[in-house]
């Protein structure tokens, strides 16, 4: 088996990280510090193509591998995991959902604008009561006419102050259990729908994270994801892309870490000599990166 990068894959790395070292560096230490949204850096990653990454051209997207796109999240993350949890969100779990799932009718009105970075996509799914455990939905949906009428509150949502879609996750059919679960898309701005405060986060504090509140918020129901009662299918098999969003967040912060860490051990001096040169120190540097 061959893990050597293609050139396409190098050059996507390359872009990333001189991406993140030119543009997001700078300002990265004093968003977190102040709870800022990076809008003006996300524009610039949708110039790139980094919020629709692995979206066929067809729906406006980069229509890259998922191999890049983990690069990319690498690189972003090395330098502020704020901005990579805001990329890989509405890359894996909202243009991911949509692609694989949405009508013709919503790729067309709601992928299309995501891929291109336009616009900007959150996944409701947590609640105070259904965290880990997603089958627990006290969000209700009921039909309406060619309506669905939406009560409930989502918790810790990213994007939550900023995105413009939401897929919202909640139950339709209570006997059925997490058979009578739904996914809807619905826009900021309808009737009913709010949003509570920022949280206060110890950390990826330039991303917002917010609570989600849902008072007979009317959703078409051409704005149904898959079909009425797969919202638990969705939200698990869409949550699996998600997840190689996050591991390469993961491994971008761990690697910044690893590269902090020998920058110091240079620089720091002990017993005559640098902390590099002490065998203590090189097995745990070297610890750190067979770890990575």
């Amino acid at each position: 088996m061959n893990f050597n990068l293609t050139e396409e894959q190098l050059m996507i790395q390359q872009t990333a990280r001189e991406f993140a070292e030119s543009e997001i560096s700078p300002s990265a230490v004093e968003r977190d510090k102040n709870a800022e949204y990076p809008a003006d850096i996300v524009k610039k990653l949708a110039e790139l193509g980094f919020m629709g990454m692995m979206v066929p051209p067809q729906f406006d997207g980069a229509g890259l591998d998922t191999v890049s796109y983990v690069l990319a999240m690498i690189e972003i993350s090395k330098v502020d995991a704020s901005v990579g949890v805001i990329m890989s969100v509405n890359n894996s779990l909202v243009c991911y959902g949509i692609e694989k799932w949405g009508s013709e009718f919503i790729k067309e009105k709601y992928l299309k604008p995501l891929a291109r970075g336009e616009k900007l996509g959150a996944f409701a799914l947590s609640e105070p009561e259904a965290g880990s455990d997603a089958t627990r939905q006290n969000t209700f949906a009921f039909k309406d006419g060619n309506y669905w009428i939406l009560n409930g509150m989502k918790n810790w949502i990213t994007n939550g102050t900023s995105a413009d879609y939401y897929l919202v996750i909640a139950q339709t059919d209570k006997e059925k259990a997490h058979r009578g679960i739904t996914t809807f898309i619905v826009e900021k701005g309808t009737n009913g729908f709010g949003h509570g405060i920022k949280e206060d986060k110890l950390g990826i504090r330039s991303s917002d994270t917010c609570s989600l509140t849902f008072e007979n918020c009317k959703v078409p129901e051409e704005n149904i994801l898959w079909e009425v009662g797969k919202g638990f299918n969705f939200a698990m098999q869409t949550l699996n892309g998600g997840r190689i969003g996050i591991a390469a967040q993961a491994v971008g912060i761990a690697e910044a870490a690893l590269d902090a860490s020998r920058k110091y051990a240079k620089t720091r001096k002990a017993f005559g000599t640098e902390i590099s040169n002490l065998q203590a120190i090189q097995f745990k540097l070297a610890d750190m990166s067979t770890k990575v």
